[in-house]
């Protein structure tokens, strides 16, 4: 008897189907400056492996991204020149200002590329795009009695109850749906803390009691825990893989409808060069203030960029490492992670193996897609600000780390820009702060002379204020856009009514402004942290929604907290009017710890929730298998 089975007594003896072994071995990687010496003087090593077929939606792929990079690049350019002429000519610190003047255009450029993706996905909700995989082409694709489909739930030390209940409501609609005998679903733990185990093979156990016939679940529990949820999804394919076409991949808070799942089966059938398909999960489910205003913005704005990156990667797009679908053999062939070479924090096992294994599928000749019209994909946003920096510190070691691959041969342009701008979503955080430190050096160096106290340091010139107002126009102006597409839409029933919409939209951007210099500071010490090596704890409460602990708050937050009053006092020392310009920033890290306590009560959010404040279609009509899942 195995250490799985004393674990629990009230447990079958059969908990996973007999092994059928297959191969997933890593390829190595080349390394970035060997990838570099290839991309320049050796073009056909570089395109080795790559697939390039004459389809139609390449061409206008190649027409929007060669769009994108324009605009990105010239509003960085006219930005420059701007910034150039107004204060570079004839300052007595000329080093400085041109470091601000290349942080800002390359910062510029960065919102630009946001902005665009923005405007994007708005032409997509007004033209659907005929290059994307049609709906229609799949619901007319028969299920071949052979596309058997393993789904598969990754967790470790998850919170049982919640995790087997979103389980048990796809389970249930899984069994009710077309083709349900061709799915199997499997729980694939890492789980160390042994009572934990206990729970979840109780749990396990009595959902496939509960299931009867229904659906075939199977639970398998790793002794040896090796390359986190990337090693646990690769020991299943090397198990299991050979019994199966393609997989369903879910997060412990993931929930999915049966009708759903067996849509994605019908487009990798219909699709026979597509590799990944990659759903735009709903979130929902927490009742936060915070996780609340974060569905919220996700459901409003987020639809933009999600349909925006839709619009210009097409078939070459993201994978997002949760409720996709994958066609098993290619996976098993070609996706394999071996580890990075090296020591330190960017070197070992990778952490974001989903960009790097959407280039390798993509590196392989299949394609990725992200729909974004398919419903019934849904998941969970952090309960509290603390969490959401537990999971954004993994994330930036992570993108950090890939961005070592962006050099490897056989990944197409487009992979190597999603690996540039996954590192770029955390090292912009250290360049705002280092625009922002530049630009206050230069105004206590060269202060005004003209007027004194507020406004003297609101005083610009005309091409500054051009540069400031467009800044803050990208900005600002997605969220604008989003309102007013559901507006145009008619839509605005599923938000609680116009007026609700619209009090949602300023206190989501009030919120989000608020909380963005606290992000800013800490990815920058993600990111500082991550390059030096240097071990930095941040932990966090459990995925469960439960109020942040004054207590635990101040002793995040009290480092930055004191930081920042210090360098006010000093700033006010030296120049009395040169602390209202860095108030914006510095009055929310100075509020860090009540802000955090306070977006982390159920009570706020509820209380909002009931006035129609942040509410979402899933909060105004709840799905059925939502309904099943918090049931």
């Amino acid at each position: 008897m195995n250490r799985q089975d004393t674990l629990s007594v009230t447990r079958p003896t059969k908990t996973a189907p007999p092994i059928h072994r297959g191969s997933m071995s890593p390829r190595l990687w080349t390394g970035f400056w060997r990838g570099l010496w290839l991309a320049l003087f050796s073009r056909d090593v570089l395109n080795q492996g790559a697939d390039y077929p004459p389809l139609s939606w390449k061409g206008a792929a190649s027409v929007r991204r060669m769009a994108l990079t324009t605009l990105v690049v010239t509003s960085a350019a006219v930005a420059a020149c701007l910034l150039c002429r107004t204060e570079t000519v004839g300052s007595a610190h000329p080093v400085l200002h041109f470091i601000q003047l290349g942080l800002f255009a390359l910062l510029l450029g960065w919102v630009t590329a946001g902005f665009v993706t923005a405007l994007m996905g708005l032409w997509v909700l007004w033209r659907p795009d005929p290059h994307a995989l049609s709906l229609d082409v799949a619901r007319r694709q028969a299920l071949s009695h052979d596309a058997r489909t393993a789904i598969i739930m990754p967790i470790c030390n998850e919170p049982v109850a919640s995790v087997f209940a979103g389980l048990r409501a796809t389970c249930e609609s899984l069994a009710d749906s077309e083709g349900a005998g061709l799915f199997d679903v499997y729980v694939l733990s890492d789980t160390y803390d042994p009572v934990l185990r206990v729970q979840e093979l109780n749990a396990w156990s009595a959902l496939q009691e509960h299931l009867g016939d229904r659906c075939r679940l199977y639970y398998r529990l790793r002794e040896r825990r090796t390359r986190r949820k990337a090693g646990n999804v690769a020991d299943f394919c090397r198990r299991w893989g050979r019994n199966y076409r393609y997989m369903v991949v879910l997060d412990a808070d993931s929930v999915m409808t049966g009708e759903t799942i067996t849509m994605l089966v019908r487009m990798m059938e219909a699709y026979p060069k597509a590799g990944i398909i990659q759903t735009a999960p709903r979130a929902c489910g927490v009742q936060t203030l915070h996780a609340r205003a974060q569905q919220f913005a996700g459901r409003v704005v987020g639809r933009l960029f999600t349909a925006g990156m839709m619009y210009w990667q097409l078939g070459e797009s993201h994978y997002w490492g949760h409720n996709a679908i994958i066609r098993v053999e290619p996976f098993m062939k070609h996706c394999a992670l071996a580890r990075l070479p090296g020591r330190g924090g960017l070197s070992g096992e990778i952490l974001s193996h989903d960009f790097v294994e959407a280039a390798l599928m993509r590196r392989a000749g299949y394609y990725t897609w992200l729909t974004t019209d398919l419903e019934g994909s849904y998941e969970q946003q952090p309960s509290n600000l603390m969490e959401e920096l537990q999971r954004d510190r993994r994330w930036c070691q992570g993108n950090l780390m890939n961005f070592r691959l962006i050099t490897e041969p056989g990944f197409q342009p487009v992979h190597r820009a999603m690996l540039f701008t996954g590192a770029m979503a955390y090292v912009s955080a250290p360049l705002w702060l280092g625009f922002l430190l530049v630009s206050l050096s230069l105004r206590l160096l060269e202060p005004h002379t003209g007027s004194t106290g507020f406004f003297s340091y609101l005083e610009m010139s005309p091409q500054l204020e051009w540069l400031w107002g467009l800044t803050l126009t990208l900005l600002f102006l997605p969220r604008l856009l989003a309102v007013g597409a559901i507006l145009l839409r008619g839509e605005q029933a599923e938000y609680g009514g116009s007026a609700a919409l619209i009090k949602s939209s300023i206190l989501e951007a009030i919120l989000s402004a608020l909380q963005a210099p606290v992000r800013m500071m800490a990815h920058t010490l993600f990111v500082v942290t991550a390059l030096t090596g240097l071990n930095l704890e941040w932990k966090s409460p459990m995925r469960e929604a439960h109020s942040v602990l004054w207590r635990d708050a101040l002793l995040r937050f009290v480092p930055i907290m004191i930081t920042v009053a210090v360098g006010l006092m000093a700033t006010f020392q030296v120049h009395h009017d040169a602390v209202w310009w860095l108030l914006p920033v510095g009055l929310p890290l100075l509020l860090a710890a009540p802000l955090t306590v306070l977006t982390s009560e159920s009570r706020w959010g509820l209380s909002l929730r009931r006035r129609l404040w942040l509410l979402t279609p899933e909060e105004r009509t709840t799905p059925v298998v939502l309904l099943r899942a918090w049931a």
